[in-house]
């Protein structure tokens, strides 16, 4: 059942996106060639700890509880990258996704980056990733269902010549990391008959995963590592969306939308 949240619900939810934003603004600040998965791992879980905030991911349940903070995936790992002694290396592209609860709500994003130069596919990989999760939000506020906006998104992942992983699918979000609705980046009959409308109140995470070559995928023997078959490079970009009536708001956004809105700063723990 689809659960609409009002507008102090909303701004609740805000407060948990900005903390995520602050965790991608500090991963970001320390990738480079040298660094391992792990240690951006620890640096967004003490982060989290120190505003007293709860990890998502760590201990989410699966054949083995999931045993980090951070998903991070390199390269041809797709999502739910396990983070260790991996170093990044120049031209590896990474993906880190993470979310956490605050004062009872969630926010929850996913962002992928270049570790120094990258070839001109990653590069290419990476724009593509991010322009189609900002074409799927500019859309919400011309389409009446989720299915027009899958329509957009998908079709702009195609055309660019790369492919959308069908596998996984966006979710709904509130007092819950997972909630319904599924919101699918691609359309098939399976998605129409799940369809649902774009109200003022909805929640959800949109998280288009994007393949340089083919959609398949599989997992790996630690139970949680997803990996392109063919080995090609694949990135992950998510965006907490609420609608509302004024259209969609970005409960998760980028350290650099704020400061283009004159916002700067760490995040605070009052609000």
């Amino acid at each position: 059942m689809i659960t609409l949240k009002s507008r102090r619900e909303i701004d609740r939810m805000r407060r948990a996106g900005l903390l995520v934003t602050e965790a991608h603004r500090l991963v970001e600040s320390m990738i480079q060639p040298g660094i391992t998965t792990g240690e951006l791992d620890q640096a967004v879980e003490d982060l989290f700890l120190k505003h007293h905030a709860k990890p998502l991911f760590k201990g989410f349940p699966g054949p083995v509880p999931f045993p980090a903070v951070c998903c991070i995936s390199v390269n041809e790992e797709v999502v739910h990258g396990i983070p260790g002694d991996r170093v990044l290396a120049e031209g590896d592209i990474v993906s880190v996704d993470t979310g956490c609860k605050l004062s009872g709500w969630c926010g929850d994003s996913a962002w992928s980056y270049p570790v120094g130069q990258v070839d001109e596919q990653k590069q290419k990989l990476l724009e593509v990733g991010e322009a189609s999760l900002l074409l799927a939000i500019d859309a919400i506020s011309e389409c009446k269902r989720w299915s027009e906006v899958a329509t957009r998104l998908a079709d702009y992942i195609s055309k660019n010549g790369f492919s959308s992983v069908e596998d996984f699918v966006g979710h709904g979000i509130g007092q819950e990391m997972h909630e319904d609705p599924q919101v699918p980046h691609y359309v098939d009959k399976e998605t129409v008959e799940k369809d649902f409308d774009l109200r003022p109140g909805l929640v959800i995470a949109i998280e288009p995963m994007v393949n340089a070559g083919t959609k398949e995928v599989g997992i790996t023997e630690d139970h949680w590592t997803v990996l392109t078959l063919d080995g090609k490079p694949s990135v992950h970009f998510e965006h907490t969306i609420a609608i509302t009536a004024n259209g969609p708001e970005i409960l998760t956004p980028r350290a650099s939308e704020l400061a283009k809105r004159g916002i700067q700063g760490e995040f605070q723990d009052k609000p």
